[in-house]
């Protein structure tokens, strides 16, 4: 079975398999699993959980939520993934069941802060389920506050690089950057609520410090969502004036072009009507008249651009 276990007693840390973890008492029981229908089985079989614990654990699609129970309680949050995530979530999915001596934790994608906590656990700085849960909010949250920056970053060199020659590459950095910014708050925000019930939920199994950690998680998410709903403002009012720009450089070329057009427009009806088969043209016979129509065809031109320039057609001024 995928995962992993590790039974607590006093400064002595084991690592073992999950089938194993439940062999002998122990302080603190840690036990994660890979979401599938061997590990429903195992928690079904092996941890005695009931039904309503093991599909909160194994379900298929969850939101960031804390549940009390009796003797424990019930933890859903999100944390950064280096796994290709299905859909369009940006964060995977952390259940956790914490009861007195006991945590069992699944994912259906890896999560990076779950890395991080095996580490504290194996230097020996978890004591109880409180210890591992404000380590499991912490770890998360702290992954997630350098991406929630980068993302300011590359929106404020979005904003930096604002030029009508650069629209569409810069639209695209921007639609991802708002894109990732709405995915990161959907979860973050219901994350904050689900760590400050966490934190407020009666039992002793959740100690003073670990209350103080998980509020401080807590307002790192809220933090987080804050500024996640700025870059998400931010973003908009980038992409309206990416627009504008664009909007903006296609008037102007419309503008060159039509002044273009009205610059030929007379040359071609004079030439059209010289380049006609007939007789009875004025000058058909002389041989000074092409001179003469070039020199009206220059001046037609040059009068039109003068005219334009004063009415200020040629310029943004």
């Amino acid at each position: 079975m995928s995962g992993f276990g590790y039974r607590i007693t006093g400064d002595r840390v084991d690592k073992v398999e999950p089938a194993e973890a439940l062999a002998s008492a122990a302080d603190l029981v840690w036990v994660h699993l890979a979401s599938n229908e061997e590990a429903r089985d195992w928690l079904c079989a092996h941890a005695a959980l009931e039904d309503y614990a093991v599909d909160a654990l194994t379900a298929a699609e969850t939101r960031p939520r804390c549940e009390a129970f009796a003797d424990g309680a019930l933890v859903n949050l999100r944390g950064r993934s280096d796994e290709e995530l299905p859909g369009s979530d940006v964060l995977a999915s952390l259940r956790v069941w914490a009861t007195r001596g006991r945590v069992f934790s699944v994912t259906r994608a890896h999560v990076v802060a779950v890395d991080t906590v095996r580490a504290c656990v194996e230097a020996g700085e978890m004591r109880d389920p409180g210890d591992l849960i404000a380590a499991i909010a912490a770890a998360i949250t702290q992954d997630l506050d350098p991406q929630v920056a980068e993302l300011g970053d590359e929106l404020d060199g979005c904003e930096e690089q604002l030029s009508a020659d650069k629209v569409f590459e810069l639209r695209r950095a921007v639609t991802r950057v708002r894109v990732t910014a709405i995915g990161y708050r959907r979860f973050l925000s219901p994350q904050r609520a689900a760590l400050e019930k966490l934190a407020s939920l009666p039992g002793d199994w959740l100690a003073d410090d670990d209350r103080l950690h998980l509020n401080a998680a807590a307002d790192r998410a809220a933090r987080m969502a804050e500024e996640l709903e700025s870059i998400r403002e931010r973003s908009a009012v980038v992409h309206d004036t990416l627009t504008d720009l664009r909007a903006e450089q296609l008037d102007t070329r419309g503008l060159i072009i039509a002044i273009v057009a009205m610059i030929f427009l007379p040359l071609t009806f004079i030439t059209g009507v010289y380049g006609m088969n007939v007789k009875g043209l004025p000058g058909a016979e002389s041989p000074w008249a092409f001179d003469v129509i070039m020199l009206g065809c220059v001046l037609i031109a040059v009068g039109i651009v003068v005219y334009f320039t004063r009415r200020h057609w040629l310029g943004r001024g």
